[in-house]
Order: structure tokens, then C-alpha cells, then sequence
């Protein structure tokens, strides 16, 4: 036990005088490095509804939900996203891409929960009247 004393005490008084290794996030700006892959963001103007993000997601963390009439919701699952950036790449329009913002924690995974996309039915405009004399 006592030749291990000697490594173990170096590294406890190096790890505690030594410099900080950890952020101040959140009572500081984090800064983030070159690339980082955060949250998961969408045009809803450039989207189509064509579901290829969501084929190829690997992480099932893309839901499309469609509707009648063309209708369709874009459903992100951040919890179960791995920020890999193939969404981004399988869009052949550029609705979707990863930006370096993050999302805070929350208390429930519902609350997590985001619909990047919605796109009611649209509905019909109305016909003008021709009871005019």
C-alpha cells in the first residue's frame, strides 16, 4: 500500500493546486469550439415534408407526422439525437440544418420535445360571390 501513496498524493496535489479544467457555464459564456453541432433548427419555408431527414436519421430522433391534405408536422426528439449532422445532409432542399446554440436541460423529455415544422392544411381561399347584378 505504501508505494502507492506516493502517486496517488503527487496526483490529489496536482489535480487541487493545478489549473481549472472545467467551465463556468452557466454564470459565464461558454465558448464553443470550430463545428460544434448543437441544436437542430428548420425553414419551415424550404421544407417539404419529403421525409428524408427522417429516413435517414439514424438516431430516430426525426418524426414527420402527416395529415390530410398535405398537411404535415416536423418533430424533433432531441433526447435521442446525436447531433451527427446526416439530417442536415439528406435535405436536398436546406430546410434543416444544426447550429452551435444548445438547448437547456429540462425537468420532463416532453418539455424537450420540439416541432420544427408545421404545415396545416392549407385551406381554400374563398371563391368570390356571383350574385352581382
Amino acid at each position: 500500500m505504501a508505494r502507492y501513496s506516493s502517486p496517488l498524493l503527487a496526483e490529489l496535489l496536482r489535480t487541487l493546486f493545478g489549473k481549472r479544467i472545467t467551465v463556468r457555464y452557466p454564470y459565464a459564456p461558454v465558448e464553443l469550439p470550430k463545428g460544434y453541432r448543437g441544436l437542430v433548427v428548420a425553414d419551415p419555408d424550404l421544407c417539404r415534408g419529403c421525409g428524408l431527414c427522417v429516413r435517414d436519421c439514424p438516431a430516430d430522433a426525426l418524426e414527420l407526422v402527416k395529415g390530410e391534405n398535405g398537411a404535415f408536422q416536423l418533430i424533433l426528439h432531441p433526447e435521442r439525437c446525436a447531433y451527427c449532422g446526416q439530417c442536415e445532409m439528406s435535405c436536398h432542399f436546406g430546410a434543416i440544418r444544426l447550429t452551435s446554440a444548445f438547448k437547456p436541460g429540462a425537468a420532463s423529455k416532453d418539455e424537450l420535445t420540439t416541432i420544427l415544422v408545421d404545415h396545416s392544411a392549407d385551406e381554400p381561399a374563398d371563391e368570390p360571390d356571383d350574385d352581382q347584378a
